[in-house]
């Protein structure tokens, strides 16, 4: 990334954040009542839509596992999400590459094991996409799936970063993506521990352990963010419960 093109004299990003500074998040759970689970959320102007639901196997028998949940997991782009327009927003091939990687999250996040022979169903969609649509859907995809009461092992929150020649980014918007140098993104569960490390180019160890950082505190001020929505949630569904 061209740090002029990034950064200030004064160290301000082009949308007046420091380098560490999250875009602003709202988010909510419950959006919707047919669904066991749903949430919005919106990172900036990206905005993303998460639905759960569980259900037996569809299809074959064959498909059910004995023993465990089987996860599936679809991504798509709202036609109107880019200035571009779309024309098939869940067939193509990075639809389908995040929607593996979403799968391979969430299959280690939940606890399937306590639901053998169901299927688990998450929908995510990012509604505007500027910058961190798939950590904004894994975020979504977090607070669904606990809207809708699964137990899950541990929160999983996701943000993206990068680099200014030696200076860090966090929470990189759609033009500082769009800079092309090397992009990092990190899901970082609350127990600390890196669930998916994913770089969009090669990067020397000591930049690395920067960007690495600079992601890991994104990642655990979204935890912060995403654990008061899940409060704020309970206290309703409680409160609901008592009238």
């Amino acid at each position: 990334m061209a740090a002029p093109e990034l950064l200030s004299d004064e160290g301000y990003r082009a949308d007046g954040r420091r380098p560490a500074e999250l875009r602003k998040v709202r988010a909510r759970m419950g959006v919707f009542a047919q669904a066991d689970g749903s949430a919005y959320i919106e990172q900036g102007n990206t905005k993303a839509l998460g639905v759960y639901g569980p259900h037996e196997t569809r299809g074959s028998r064959g498909k059910a596992l004995p023993d465990r949940a089987l996860v599936n997991c679809q991504y798509s782009l709202a036609t109107f999400s880019t200035g571009e327009r779309r024309r098939r927003p869940h067939g193509d091939r990075q639809a389908g590459e995040l929607a593996l990687l979403l799968k391979q999250t969430f299959e280690a996040a939940i606890l399937t094991r306590l639901y053998p022979r169901s299927q688990i169903d998450i929908y995510v969609q990012i509604l505007q996409a500027d910058g961190g649509n798939y950590c904004a859907c894994v975020n979504a995809a977090t607070l669904a799936v606990m809207d809708a009461g699964i137990p899950m092992r541990d929160y999983v929150c996701a943000s993206t970063a990068g680099l200014a020649e030696d200076t860090p980014l966090a929470d990189l918007s759609s033009p500082e993506e769009a800079a092309g140098g090397p992009r990092l993104v990190l899901l970082l569960p609350a127990s600390g521990q890196i669930a998916l490390l994913q770089l969009s180019a090669r990067l020397h160890q000591e930049r690395l352990e920067a960007a690495l950082e600079a992601a890991g505190r994104a990642c655990r001020a979204l935890h912060a963010v995403l654990d008061r929505v899940v409060r704020e949630r309970l206290r309703e569904v409680t409160a609901l419960l008592g009238d």
